[in-house]
């Protein structure tokens, strides 16, 4: 264990950004032969060819990454760009992706443009939806099932000029007031705070 984070402190002043799972992950891919721990029947007498060690970008979070997969690739600087090509050197990776950043043009284009032909819009929604329920990826197509229960508020949403937000912000306004409030004090007083805020 102890030459193990050796090892890490050694890669990091390197250069290297990750974490020590991430440099597990990388190693196990390209060892050149059996760690320590290897009990000896499953040994090779050749050991696999050496491949040279390149310190690459670390990669972010998941959230991060997902982040980044969802943002047009003309807004991302270098690095972000270069970890977005790597994300989807995978086949299923760049399929989301893709559909990601398809789903948020038509969604900004509709909270953008209010003046924009509702059909097209609507349309142009449908047959994401279409091609979302049968890519074969199930945390997209269950993602899809969901907006399609919804498929009227969606619409909505998508055509219409009105936003919600003014009254998401009076609901959040109302819950820190209680929140802040919470057995210190009497309804009345609760009460009173709520009303002048609002």
């Amino acid at each position: 264990m102890r030459e193990r984070f050796r090892t890490v402190a050694g890669v990091r002043a390197l250069g290297f950004a990750g974490s020590p799972e991430q440099m597990g992950r990388w190693l196990t891919e390209r060892r050149t032969g059996p760690a320590k721990t290897t009990p000896r029947k499953w040994r090779s007498s050749t050991p696999a060819p050496s491949r040279r060690f390149e310190i690459e970008l670390a990669l972010p979070s998941p959230k991060q990454l997902a982040w980044l997969l969802v943002r047009p690739t003309t807004a991302l600087n270098r690095d972000e760009a270069a970890i977005s090509a790597r994300a989807e050197q995978d086949a299923e990776a760049t399929r989301i992706a893709r559909l990601a950043r398809r789903f948020c043009t038509i969604v900004r284009d509709g909270s953008v443009d209010h003046y924009r032909d509702d059909q097209a819009q609507h349309h142009e929604y449908e047959a994401w939806l279409a091609e979302t329920r049968s890519c074969g990826i199930r945390a997209v197509e269950t993602f899809a099932a969901g907006l399609e229960q919804d498929g009227a508020a969606v619409c909505a949403a998508l055509t219409l000029p009105w936003s919600s937000g003014q009254t998401e912000g009076q609901i959040t306004k109302v819950k820190l007031l209680k929140r802040s409030m919470y057995g210190r004090a009497s309804f009345e007083l609760l009460r009173r705070r709520v009303l002048l805020a609002a």
